[in-house]
This record gives structure tokens, C-alpha cells and sequence, in this order.
């Protein structure tokens, strides 16, 4: 059993727990996910880590309630536990892995959509306190849905953060990819790298702009994940002509080679057995349906 230390609400239906699990603190790196289950007959949930300290022994996650299964976790309290808390999986951010004076001599953007602000707040603090450069766009439907927004402001300081709300009810008003485009064509702000999390379709038009403004940019496709660890084949996207799976190969990806439309067709398509039996004649040896839902 895994502990809960801490619980609660971020914004409606919106919840951030913090749970006891040393040997995932211990080895996870800013990008991986874990997995967690309420009690032993529970539904695997695949969630990013939010935050950890290897200290402590804990991990952070962010979850939001939509179905059955995350509303169960969000009205856990501290002091229940997990049955399962299973990570760190899927592939830590590139710059992990790289010189970090390779690193430092980059500037980088990240843009969080909704609940993806919580899955770069790991990788925005890491490079922070190696000393990289780091602006950071937060876009979300209106004032009430923001998340962290002192987490990240004390990541990263006042002026290099950029919030933005769909209604205007906050900061600026509309879309991110209007504040990316003020702040390299209006402002003539120079990037060397931009990480972008959230929706698909947000994702999808970030990585068009961004190839306008010859701008790199990764993105993360844990949207698509469901049992992570490659078996259930939900997460089957193809990525430069080849297909490849969120949960194993990323979950980031190279923005401009990710083939967003097919993926995103595909997610619909998967939410219906009709649909699962589709994709499975469609890809034939390459399609993978072990989640028990095909």
C-alpha cells in the first residue's frame, strides 16, 4: 500500500495528491509517468508526475475526475493509500540526458494547456535549477480552471510567465498560440527549443506555428495513453511514417513528425468497441489489443 500524505482541490474537479512512494522518487526524472490503481480490482490509471522529492520519498500527481475511476481517486483524503503506485515508466524529457552546458547555452519555451501544466512544472523546475533560461505560456479556459500559477511563478519568476484564459476572465485573452506569436514576432524573443503539453488539437496548432517560426518543438502525447506499458495498444500514433507507441517510445515526440490527425481520429475511434474492432482489421500484425477492450 502506498500512502497519501496530502490531498486537495486545485480547481473544480481538479485534485493534487501526494503520495508516499520512495523507489519511484528515488530513479523518476522530469517527462515519466507512473501508474496507479485505487485497490486491487481498480482500473490502471496513467498519470505524469507533477513533482517529487527524493528526500522525502514522494511523488506529486495531478489527476482531474472524468469517469468513475479518477473520481474515486480525487475523493481520496490523506491518510488512504493506493494499492499500486507503479514508475517511474516512459522515457525522461531529452535535456536529461544531455550536457548540461549543452543544455545552458538554450533558451526554452514551454506551453502548458489545461491540465498539462502540471507535467511541465517538473521539467521547467529541473531546468531552472541547472540554470537554463525558461519562459512558460499557461493557457486554460477562464480564471476558475488555472492550476499552479504560484508553483510555477516561484519556478520561473513573474516575467517569464505568460497566462492566458479562453474567456479573458485573467491575463490575456485568447488562445496560446497568439501569445507565442506576440512574444517571437512582437516582442522578438529568440528560442531555441519549445516543449509543448496539453490537448491534442492544442498541440496539433502549437506545432504549426512553430514549424511557420522554424521554432523546434517537442510534445508530449501522454493524452493518448491508457494502460502504459505498451500492451493495450491505445497509444499507437505513428511518428515520422513509423508507428510508434506513447508509453514506451515517449511519451515526447518531435512535434513536426507526429502524424496529430491520425492519432486523434484514432482516440475517437477507440473509445468504441466498434470503432477497436476497425483498427484492428485497419492495422492488422501491427495493431496490439490486450487491454481486454478489443
Amino acid at each position: 500500500m502506498f500512502k497519501i500524505l496530502e490531498a486537495g482541490l486545485l480547481a473544480d474537479k481538479i485534485c493534487r495528491i501526494v503520495v508516499e512512494a520512495p523507489n519511484v522518487a528515488h530513479a523518476c526524472e522530469p517527462g515519466q509517468f507512473l501508474i496507479v490503481r485505487t485497490d486491487e480490482k481498480s482500473e490502471r490509471i496513467a498519470l505524469t508526475i507533477c513533482d517529487y522529492d527524493r528526500k522525502a520519498g514522494t511523488v506529486t500527481i495531478v489527476i482531474q475526475a472524468i469517469g468513475a475511476s479518477t473520481s474515486r481517486i480525487a475523493e481520496l483524503k490523506a491518510g488512504d493509500s493506493f494499492a499500486d503506485v507503479v514508475g517511474p515508466l516512459g522515457q525522461p524529457s531529452d535535456f536529461i540526458r544531455e550536457d548540461p552546458e549543452e543544455v545552458r547555452k538554450r533558451k526554452y519555451l514551454f506551453v502548458a494547456g489545461g491540465l498539462g501544466t502540471a507535467p511541465v512544472y517538473p521539467q521547467v523546475k529541473w531546468l531552472k535549477e541547472h540554470g537554463v533560461e525558461v519562459d512558460v505560456i499557461i493557457g486554460t479556459k477562464s480564471h476558475s480552471t488555472l492550476i499552479m500559477e504560484q508553483e510555477m511563478t516561484e519556478a520561473v519568476g513573474e516575467e517569464h510567465l505568460f497566462i492566458t484564459t479562453d474567456d479573458g476572465s485573467y491575463k490575456r485573452h485568447g488562445m496560446v498560440t497568439a501569445v507565442i506569436e506576440d512574444l517571437v514576432r512582437n516582442e522578438g524573443r529568440k528560442y531555441d527549443v519549445c516543449v509543448a503539453i496539453g490537448p491534442m488539437i492544442m498541440m496539433k496548432f502549437v506545432c504549426k506555428l512553430t514549424k511557420e517560426l522554424e521554432l523546434p518543438t517537442i510534445v508530449s502525447m501522454n493524452p493518448i495513453m491508457v494502460d502504459g506499458t505498451g500492451m493495450c495498444g491505445a497509444c499507437r500514433l505513428v511518428v515520422d511514417g513509423e508507428v510508434r507507441f506513447a508509453c514506451v517510445d515517449g511519451p515526447g515526440f518531435d512535434g513536426f513528425k507526429v502524424d496529430f490527425d491520425g492519432a486523434m481520429k484514432r482516440m475517437a475511434l477507440y473509445k468504441t468497441e466498434e470503432g477497436r474492432k476497425l483498427l484492428e482489421y485497419q492495422e492488422g500484425a501491427s495493431h496490439k489489443g490486450n487491454c481486454g477492450a478489443c
